[in-house]
């Protein structure tokens, strides 16, 4: 099983997540998309697992912080990987992938599930 969990390691959320796949012994690559980034073929494969709307998270100062034509622009899923390449910080946090399988956010229950269906 390969997991990849990825994130900007002072988030909150990003942090419970680390430390529950570590309670739970799941060996994981920690990915920090600010400082090593991200390609549009990662996202655009995020994409295909979860819609954009859950994707970019439209509750956070990075959003607010766009002018209201950037708000506007996102009505595809090109135009919202353009907008994660531009902005990370966008991106509702963490984004766990194992083996494929894309989950964004992050809640014991969530993380119990995806690991024991």
């Amino acid at each position: 099983m390969t997991i990849t969990l990825y994130g900007i390691p002072n988030c909150d959320t990003v942090k419970k997540a680390r430390v529950w796949l570590g309670e739970q012994r799941h060996d994981f690559a920690f990915h920090d998309f600010k400082k090593q980034g991200l390609t549009a073929d990662v996202v655009a494969g995020w994409l295909r697992h979860v819609p954009r709307d859950v994707l970019v998270n439209r509750k956070g100062t990075t959003w607010r912080a766009l002018s209201d034509e950037q708000k506007a622009a996102v009505v595809d899923d090109a135009a919202a990987i353009a907008l994660v390449l531009a902005y990370p910080s966008i991106v509702k946090r963490p984004v766990l992938d194992v083996d494929g399988q894309v989950a964004v956010g992050f809640s014991p229950a969530q993380y119990a599930q995806i690991f024991n269906p």
